[in-house]
């Protein structure tokens, strides 16, 4: 299933990584475990924000995509699924 993350990290966390240049490692290995489509980071609302929209194979997953964000940089994780333009294509047109 299509599944966008959104991690809202913690500042000071996200600053003391930052200084000791682990910041860098942390998203890579997460993009490299989890291959996203696509991925942002931004600023919202006052913290940094990553979004990620990958394919998410079982629900049992969550922990293990979640949890570094969670320890390494205090963050807020989300999880929901979406669609791109085929697969809303393709949702309408079932519907008779």
């Amino acid at each position: 299933m299509r599944v966008m993350l959104k991690a809202t990290m913690d500042t000071d966390k996200a600053n003391e990584l930052i200084r000791s240049g682990k910041l860098p490692e942390l998203m890579q290995r997460t993009m490299d475990r989890l291959k996203p489509e696509s991925a942002y980071f931004t600023a919202q609302d006052g913290s940094r924000t990553c979004y990620m929209v990958f394919d998410m194979q079982d629900s049992s997953q969550m922990p293990s995509i979640a949890e570094p964000f969670f320890m390494s940089l205090g963050a807020r994780v989300e999880f929901t699924p979406v669609m791109n333009a085929e697969d809303l294509h393709k949702g309408l047109s079932q519907l008779g």
